[in-house]
C-alpha cells in the first residue's frame, strides 16, 4: 500500500519561507541605533558604517536615528517590512 502523505520538508517545488528580520532589526535599532548594528543586520553596510561614525563624532546622539528607524521597523507589517527594507532595499527611513 503506498502513502497517499507526501513529505513537504524534501518536496523540490516547494518555496523557501522567506527570511524577515523584522523583530531582530526593530530590537536591535532601539538598543544599538548609534552603532548602526540593524543596518548590518540587514546587510546595508555602507549605511551601518555612516550610523556607526555618526554615532561616535556625536557622542551617541545619532543614536535617535536609530530609535526612530527601531519604531518605523516594528511598526510595519511582516509584509510591508520586507517588501521594503528586504526586497526593495531602503537604507533609511
Amino acid at each position: 500500500m503506498e502513502n497517499s502523505k507526501q513529505e513537504t520538508w524534501n518536496t523540490p517545488n516547494m518555496q523557501m519561507p522567506k527570511e524577515n528580520k523584522k523583530v531582530l532589526a526593530g530590537v536591535l535599532a532601539i538598543v544599538l541605533g548609534g552603532f548602526g548594528v540593524h543596518k548590518f543586520i540587514l546587510g546595508y553596510t555602507q549605511e551601518g558604517i555612516i550610523q556607526l561614525i555618526l554615532g561616535v563624532v556625536t557622542c551617541g546622539i545619532g543614536g535617535i536615528i536609530g530609535l526612530i528607524e527601531g519604531i518605523i521597523y516594528l511598526t510595519k507589517t511582516d509584509e510591508d517590512f520586507y517588501q521594503t527594507y528586504q526586497v526593495g532595499k531602503k537604507a533609511w527611513f
